[in-house]
């Protein structure tokens, strides 16, 4: 049996306690090399959201190309999908504070490594979520950067 739809605000706030407290996401990219979806953890500032990989993978160089991607949060019955912009720094520059957010949120810390890592700062421009078909109308929450709930 299909529970009833959530309102706007319920999903908005659902959508906003994934992001606190989810570590991980669903990471799609395309570049040159085609598509590419990996998991990656991430840190979300109440705007942003933050990820690192290693500067060598078909993630980063897809980011750096395009400056888009697309994030899937949760399960497909209960999913937030973000698209937005993306900026990068590398891991050796990122703010002390910063790192040590994301080293405790996500237990890694990419300062740490031999290899190197980047930050990507993702600026979400249009965030989706819902559950059943029932929450399908009205599942656009953010728009051109703009909560419209």
């Amino acid at each position: 049996m299909t529970p009833p739809a959530r309102s706007p605000e319920q999903r908005k706030q659902d959508t906003l306690d994934r992001l606190e407290q989810d570590v991980d996401a669903w990471v799609a990219t395309a570049g040159g090399g085609g598509p590419y979806m990996v998991p990656l953890s991430f840190l979300w500032d109440g705007h942003t959201l933050l990820l690192a990989t290693a500067d060598a993978t078909p993630t980063a160089r897809n980011l750096l190309e395009t400056g888009t991607v697309r994030l899937g949060l949760g399960l497909t019955r209960d999913v937030v999908l973000i698209e937005g912009t993306v900026t990068a720094q590398p891991a050796a520059t990122i703010p002390a504070g910063v790192g040590d957010a994301f080293a405790v949120k996500t237990g890694f810390d990419p300062r740490e490594l031999s290899s190197p890592y980047s930050y990507f700062r993702v600026t979400p421009a249009l965030v989706q979520a819902w559950r059943e078909v029932n929450e399908l109308d009205g599942r656009d929450l953010m728009l051109d950067g703009k909560w419209t709930v």
